[in-house]
């Protein structure tokens, strides 16, 4: 069964961090790109982050970059991303994504339940 589960969610203050997991499995791990999502109240999934399948690159929407990194481990199936200095917009349902090739281009096919994340002071 094809799954992917998140954690590592939860309240964070302004200019604070968090580092979000999700576990992959059912699938060969490697030969997917994967992202994450975030879906905030009265709007759609909005992709933040996207990564190839061996790691060779990554790419971030301007609302993030520089603040956040996604990385991932091949061999534990697991993706990751690293949230510094958080802000009040970063509030939202944290979502992982596979996408349906080798690279990250907003083609999701599966996704997981997310995890969420309220950055308050």
């Amino acid at each position: 069964q094809v799954q992917l589960v998140e954690s590592g969610g939860g309240l964070a203050q302004p200019g604070g961090s968090l580092r979000l997991s999700c576990a992959a499995s059912g699938f060969r791990f490697d030969d997917f790109a994967m992202s994450w999502g975030r879906q905030v109240a009265g709007k759609g999934l909005e992709s933040i982050a996207g990564i190839w399948h061996d790691a060779r690159d990554t790419k971030y929407a301007p609302s993030v970059k520089g603040r956040f990194t996604i990385s991932r481990d091949n061999v534990k199936n697991m993706l990751y991303l690293q949230m510094n200095n958080l802000t009040f917009e970063d509030t939202g349902l944290y979502v992982c994504a596979r996408e349906h090739g080798l690279e990250p281009d907003e083609d999701f096919d599966i996704w997981g339940r997310g995890t969420p994340v309220t950055v308050s002071s």
